[in-house]
């Protein structure tokens, strides 16, 4: 690869996750319910990066077995589901503490890999574990009495992370799958199985969209979810595995950044603190990987 080529396809990633760093901004701007946002996201990311990929020329949807069609569509509702309570988690505590705590993932697909990919657990990615979870409880702020709400935000950001890792397992699982029909049939199917739910416990005519509330609803579907899948997959396929894995930690650094310096949330030294061994601890434990 080149080196124009090889900067083009930098740039596309780290763009990628500096989009995503700043999702939890737009949804603290926008006056809808997180099952309404995650439908609205699941749809809007589907049909815009089924028209990316079009644009681009490639051809998609080659058929598939039904038994990969099944798993896709049941992760697809998995994924709706964890961007619901990462949603709540925006809500109920600060973007950079849901943000660390959903950034759990890393160490929880380690811990489950020996199941799921009979990888071996070793005493380095154990120890890794545990600093991630020190991480998580100063970041928490439960050490220092946290209230309420922030902890009822931190609860919904360590599910978020459970499920997203639950996805993880069944992608990496799903085979002989191109990644961007992969995608588009989970991002589709995230929004359809919300339906019923919403429809069970929202009073959709009470909502209300403004042309603000459309706007931000549009870039989180079409630019966070649609561009951000459309440069992800079409830069780390021209990556090695570690600066996936490396370049990958820019958005959580955003996320805790973007929150303080755009909403004035407080970065407190506990925080720091946890943001460094969360961070630190999935980065080494992906080196470890690698080696």
């Amino acid at each position: 690869m080149g080196n124009d080529s090889k900067k083009t396809t930098y740039a596309q990633f780290i763009t990628a996750m500096v989009i995503v760093g700043t999702i939890g901004i737009f949804r603290r701007n926008i006056a809808l319910s997180s099952s309404v946002l995650a439908f609205s996201r699941g749809l809007l990311g589907s049909l815009s990066l089924g028209a990316f990929v079009k644009v681009r020329g490639q051809k998609i949807f080659h058929g598939m077995e039904r038994k990969k069609l099944f798993l896709l569509i049941l992760n697809g509702a998995i994924i709706g589901v964890n961007w619901i309570f990462l949603f709540e988690a925006y809500r109920f505590t600060t973007v950079a503490v849901a943000t660390l705590c959903y950034y759990l993932q890393p160490t929880l697909l380690i811990l489950v890999s020996p199941i799921f990919f009979r990888e071996k657990l070793t005493g380095k990615k154990l120890f890794y574990a545990l600093i991630a979870f020190l991480g998580m409880v100063l970041v928490s702020g439960v050490l220092g009495g946290g209230d309420t709400g922030s902890l009822k935000g931190v609860a919904f950001g360590l599910a978020a992370a459970v499920l997203y890792t639950m996805a993880v397992v069944i992608n990496k699982i799903t085979l002989g799958v191109d990644p961007y029909e992969k995608t588009i049939i989970q991002l589709a199917s995230a929004g359809i199985v919300l339906i019923p739910y919403i429809l069970m416990t929202e009073d959709i005519s009470a909502v209300q969209l403004d042309t603000i509330t459309i706007i931000l609803v549009l870039i989180v579907g079409i630019i966070h979810t649609g561009l951000v899948y459309f440069f992800y997959f079409g830069s780390m396929e021209h990556m090695s595995a570690q600066a996936v894995a490396v370049f990958s930690y820019i958005d959580p650094v955003v996320a805790v950044i973007a929150s303080w310096a755009f909403l004035g949330e407080p970065l407190t030294v506990p925080v720091i603190i946890g943001a460094v061994l969360i961070i630190g601890s999935a980065f080494l434990s992906e080196r470890t990987n690698n080696e």
